[in-house]
């Protein structure tokens, strides 16, 4: 079956162009949830226009990641938690705590998911976590995680191990993994 593609679908195509695809696929996803119409003659004339404002709303798009980008890039975040002798959390800084925190900076929700945190912090420390907003676009926030009552210059100290406290929390998010 030809299909006109009307949005960007993903492993298949982009907004305009005609692709075939497996009668199933198209009938049972791609035709009801409006992501593209059967290539008839008329519908292929369309396919400029929609293939113009498709590329318009991928720029609109990309800006919009770049301009949060530009904001998270610089944004420290302090959490003030209850630790045990060692600096050790009762408890921990996870994903969410994360994007609640960027979230009220912002303004606005923040998916969870966007933060690349590999596993909850659980000691005193600076740490490094990046953000995946897209492909191209990964800013990473400072996450300074101090024990009540401290204040944030305490944090910038070593840790009672005596090694200093910033520490990288997950590694930069790869190019091929897609925004989610």
């Amino acid at each position: 079956m030809k299909v006109l593609l009307l949005q960007d679908v993903y492993n298949l195509g982009q907004a305009g162009e005609v692709k075939t695809v497996a009668d199933g696929y198209g009938r049972n996803y791609l035709l009801p949830r409006g992501l593209a119409v059967l290539a008839t003659p008329s519908a292929v004339k369309r396919a400029e226009r929609i293939k113009q404002a498709a590329i318009e709303k991928r720029a609109r798009e990309k800006a919009d990641i770049e301009a949060l980008a530009q904001v998270l890039s610089g944004m420290t975040l302090t959490f003030n938690v209850r630790t045990g002798e060692k600096g050790k959390l009762y408890g921990s800084i996870t994903s969410a705590q994360i994007a609640d925190a960027i979230a009220k900076h912002l303004g606005s929700e923040f998916d969870k998911r966007k933060v690349a945190l590999r596993e909850p912090i659980r000691e005193v420390g600076t740490y490094t976590v990046p953000i995946r907003l897209s492909a191209e676009a990964a800013p990473a926030v400072t996450v300074i995680v101090q024990q009540e009552g401290t204040v944030a210059a305490a944090a910038n100290a070593t840790t009672p191990a005596g090694s200093t406290a910033s520490r990288e929390a997950a590694p930069q998010a790869e190019a091929a993994e897609p925004a989610g």
